[in-house]
């Protein structure tokens, strides 16, 4: 079984890719294998729903877009190398978590923690722009839209050799080591 998790706020712009694309994506033709679901709705809800699952996933891919410095719109996938940082940290996460916030960030780090990832995990990622209220995407988002769609399919149904990073995030995954 394949998980596609959309991951982002609504109304704000960039930041909605994934919501603005979860029901794109509903409606394209998927193997019976491929489940869409929105990850928006709190990750420690998530680590529940993924622990309650009488059959773990084969793979999940996650689609996002989160500021990490690159240019506007650059499309960055990679596979989800794991890594836990400080307790601390965790539990940081887990406060910023159930107040509210929605981070690609938080949810891989307290999914880790919790063992909830298959090997093959995948994030699909798109440099958006700075935050900003509103209903659409910027242009330069709108029109990444269909390699958008493609990466998440090739992610989602590609043989995982097959599935090469396009961009190595220097050797680490979101500086979660100090």
């Amino acid at each position: 079984m394949v998980l596609i998790g959309t991951l982002g706020y609504h109304n704000l712009k960039d930041f909605s890719l994934g919501p603005i694309l979860f029901p794109i994506m509903q409606e394209m033709d998927w193997p019976d294998e491929v489940e869409i679901d929105e990850l928006n709705w709190g990750a420690v809800a998530i680590v529940q729903n993924f622990q309650a699952r009488t059959e773990p996933y084969d793979r999940v891919v996650i689609l996002s877009a989160t500021p990490r410095d690159r240019p506007i719109g650059t499309l960055t996938y990679y596979h989800w190398q794991g890594g836990i940082p400080s307790l601390e940290s965790i539990q940081d996460r887990i406060s910023e978590a159930v107040t509210g916030v929605t981070s690609l960030d938080n949810l891989l780090v307290i999914g880790e923690y919790f063992d909830i990832w298959p090997t093959e995990t995948l994030i699909v990622d798109v440099e958006p722009h700075p935050e900003q209220a509103g209903e659409r995407l910027t242009d330069a988002l709108q029109a990444r839209i269909p390699e958008v769609l493609k990466a998440v399919e090739h992610a989602a149904l590609a043989d995982w050799s097959a599935i090469k990073p396009k961009e190595i995030l220097e050797g680490k995954q979101f500086e979660l080591y100090p």
